[in-house]
Order: C-alpha cells, then sequence, then structure tokens
C-alpha cells in the first residue's frame, strides 16, 4: 500500500483556504499512486485557534468532512480526515456544546470505516482540556490489507494506548497532529518508540504553520515496524510517502520475536 502523510500549512481560523490545501494534498496524492492519504490534526481551524472551536465545529455530516468525503470518492482513495473539532450534539446525547477532537477514516468510495475521537488532551499550555471531552473508544478498520489504528498527537505519549491497539490487530496506527516546537526530540523519539515497540508501522502527519504563541514543526514521518525512517518532511508544507506492506509486519514479527515473548 502507498501511503501518503499530508503535511499541510494550517492558517488559525482559515476554515475555507486550510480545506482547499487538504482537497488539493489528496488529489495530488492520489493522482501520484497513493491508496491512503493522512491530514494533520485540526487541520480545518488550527490546533492553537482555541477561540474558534466552537463556531468552526461540525457535525460527521458537516461541510468539511462531506467535502473530505467526496474527494476520497472522486479520486478513488483512502483518506484519514484528522481531525476536526465535531459538534457531538448532532451525533451523541451529550449536552449542547459539547466538543471533541475527532478524525474520520474514509475508504475509496467516500464510505465512513471508522471514528476516532482524541483520548488524551493536552493541558501543557492548552485549553484543550478545558473545551474538549475526550474519547473513550479504539478504532480500528481494516484497509488495502492492513488493519489501520487510529491516535492523535499527543497520544504519543502514552504507549498503553498503541499496545491495545496491536493487541486489536492493527499493522498500521496513523497518529494526525500538531506538534509544536521546541519538543522535536520528543516527537521523532515516541513516534519510533511506538512503532517498534509494537513492531507495526506509524505515519505521523503533522501541520506546518504559525500560531500567536506556538509553531507547528512539521516533520511529517512514516517509520517501518523495525523503526526505520521510510520517508519523512523538513518544517515546510509537504507530501511524505512511503509504501507500508501489512506482510512485513508477519515477518518482522515473525524474525525478532518480540510481540510473541511478551508476558502480561
Amino acid at each position: 500500500m502507498k501511503l501518503t502523510c499530508a503535511q499541510l500549512r494550517v492558517e488559525p481560523t482559515d476554515v475555507a483556504g486550510n480545506t482547499e490545501r487538504a482537497v488539493a494534498a489528496i488529489e495530488r496524492a492520489a493522482a501520484e499512486g497513493s491508496d491512503l492519504v493522512v491530514l494533520p490534526e485540526l487541520f480545518t481551524v488550527g490546533y492553537f485557534a482555541f477561540g474558534s472551536y466552537a463556531e468552526t465545529a461540525e457535525p460527521l455530516d458537516g461541510e468539511t468532512l462531506t467535502t473530505i468525503r467526496e474527494t476520497a470518492a472522486d479520486c478513488g482513495v483512502g483518506v484519514l480526515a484528522g481531525s476536526i473539532v465535531e459538534d457531538l450534539t448532532a451525533s451523541e446525547e451529550t449536552p449542547e456544546g459539547t466538543l471533541a477532537n475527532t478524525s474520520v477514516l474514509f475508504d475509496r468510495d467516500g464510505e465512513r470505516l471508522a471514528v476516532y475521537r482524541k483520548h488524551h488532551l493536552f493541558g501543557y499550555e492548552s485549553a484543550e482540556t478545558e473545551l474538549l471531552t475526550p474519547g473513550e473508544r479504539l478504532s480500528v478498520a481494516a484497509f488495502e490489507g492492513h488493519t489501520i489504528g487510529m491516535s492523535t498527537c499527543y497520544d504519543l505519549r502514552f504507549p498503553e494506548l498503541y499496545r491495545e491497539l496491536a493487541e486489536l490487530g492493527a499493522t498500521l496506527v496513523c497518529v494526525p497532529s500538531a506538534w509544536p516546537y521546541p519538543r522535536v526530540e520528543h516527537w521523532e523519539l515516541l513516534a519510533r518508540a511506538r512503532a517498534v515497540e509494537n513492531q507495526l508501522y506509524v505515519a505521523t502527519a503533522n501541520g506546518s504553520g504559525r500560531f500567536d504563541d506556538a509553531e507547528l514543526l512539521g516533520r511529517s514521518s512514516i517509520y517501518d515496524p523495525w523503526g526505520t525512517t521510510l520517508a519523512d518532511a523538513g518544517d515546510d508544507p509537504a507530501l511524505v510517502t512511503a509504501t507500508a506492506e501489512p506482510a512485513t509486519v508477519t515477518e518482522t514479527r515473525a524474525e525478532f520475536p518480540a510481540w510473541r515473548d511478551r508476558r502480561r
């Protein structure tokens, strides 16, 4: 499977412009033969635009995800739209104004395969914990021979989530993110560690752009089950593409049987 992480320029609060850039990236990746395209965390409004979360929130069948779904179908490519600020009021029995950081996986026909609401909300110099409701369920879905697990940004710091995804059968975990400077070493180390310890592919799709008091560091990457970097980017917008074969996960675990040797 050919996998692309779309490292997009994310402009604060520019939902229309950011969505247009996402559509253009999907179209370009599909034209270059990609099977799956992963978008960054809150690519619509921008993670650090906390004051705009409520006014830009949408349900799962809202304008943004409808546009992404239609683009996936038009291009015949899978898309992990990760993520938007979701208005949970329309789809859940929750109080009015309840919001979540939500990613949606679409197949080549634009059909919804899985929904993931970010589990670990970031509280360090961030308003996310005050504004959003954490998710309660993990999501995996079959696509192109892989079992795809979904996570988001800060989740990288919690290895038990990735172990549970692996136990659910995940062979590839996608990580839409809005990871800022200065924690470059953490960004690279944690993603590679999640790949190595679970012997699966990890694909990180980070944003690129500056906010009032933060700058996204880009550096989207795709790691194989040995933790080897297959493809990566610098700070600027880019398409990061690599081939990820499900058989490689099986072969890696057979050659170096750490997965078999686990003790609970």
